[in-house]
């Protein structure tokens, strides 16, 4: 099973062939944002879902009480790009609020059901990610 910068790494050499489909037969996609103190891209490979014509992702970070960095750095600077299998684009990261998030938490619940199990064991709200493709 492939992890971190590992599924990165091989994701990207085979446009997604190798760790599109991760654990429990679920969709990854690479997220790359810009590091907001070092200003240097880093990817990470996220669960998505697709809702409305958008990528949608889950800043779960297993539950753990602090944001991932990945989460940080796009707040500070939503631009992104987007890796999903061979297709890559700029997008523009926003968070989900109110009924929007509800709606787009249960899609990914149903994808990863894990993340239902995540949010007890934290006191932020895990927030969700609907990032809008730019070309």
């Amino acid at each position: 099973m492939l992890f971190g910068d590992d599924h990165v790494r091989r994701y990207e050499e085979t446009d997604g062939e190798v760790g599109y489909t991760w654990m429990k037969g679920t969709p990854t996609l690479i997220l790359t944002t810009k590091g907001r103190r070092s200003g240097q891209p880093r990817k990470s490979a996220l669960i998505f879902g697709e809702y409305d014509g958008h990528h949608v992702v889950v800043a779960s970070k297993g539950g753990a009480p602090d944001h991932p960095d990945w989460y940080k750095n796009l707040v500070a600077n939503p631009e992104v790009m987007v890796q999903v299998k061979a297709d890559k684009f700029a997008a523009r990261a926003r968070t989900a609020t109110g009924e929007e998030r509800a709606t787009l938490w249960a899609h990914m619940a149903e994808i990863w059901p894990d993340y239902n199990e995540y949010q007890p064991k934290t006191d932020r709200e895990i927030p969700v990610v609907v990032l809008e493709r730019l070309d």
